[in-house]
């Protein structure tokens, strides 16, 4: 009975619909196999990029992450955004410490519309408690849609 009414249902989706869950269960078996570090950058399809210096995340602009006007929503700029300060945070935070987000001030400059965007996050402070972050979000035409600072607290890791 529950596959006839899943079968149902998956022929009436259309196909922002269909390739939204694509997206999803694409980002379960990412997780699953490891290449994601959590079901967040998994889902929203995250690629990173470090240098030694400047931490990247690439990410796809898709129906997922559209709010009611049709373009990124602005909660998810700031978890992409988010993402990369602390992928970078932990990085560099010492084998023993986990770096957690302690305080994120975003500035919106431009409304995102498809493509791909790219999150990047500098260090400009690092403490032996804390760090400061910087964070921008960038279309993939290089115009620049969000701007952060973020505030990370050094916790011990979990056993």
């Amino acid at each position: 009975m529950m596959d006839t009414v899943n079968q149902m249902y998956i022929e009436q989706l259309n196909e922002d619909e269909k390739n939204i869950i694509e997206q999803v269960l694409k980002g379960f078996e990412s997780k699953r196999q490891g290449t994601s570090t959590s079901y967040v950058s998994a889902m929203y399809a995250m690629e990173h990029e470090f240098d030694g210096e400047t931490l990247s995340i690439t990410m796809p602009v898709t129906p997922i992450v559209y709010n009611s006007l049709g373009m990124m929503h602005g909660g998810i700029t700031a978890t992409a955004i988010d993402t990369a300060m602390g992928m970078l945070a932990n990085k560099i935070a010492p084998s023993n410490k986990a770096a957690v987000t302690s305080q994120l001030n975003l500035h919106y400059t431009a409304p995102i519309y498809g493509g791909i965007v790219r999150a990047y996050a500098k260090i400009i402070h690092h403490g032996s408690k804390s760090m400061v972050i910087e964070g921008w979000i960038e279309t993939d035409a290089g115009k620049r849609a969000a701007h952060a600072t973020g505030s990370f607290y050094l916790i011990d890791k979990k056993q």
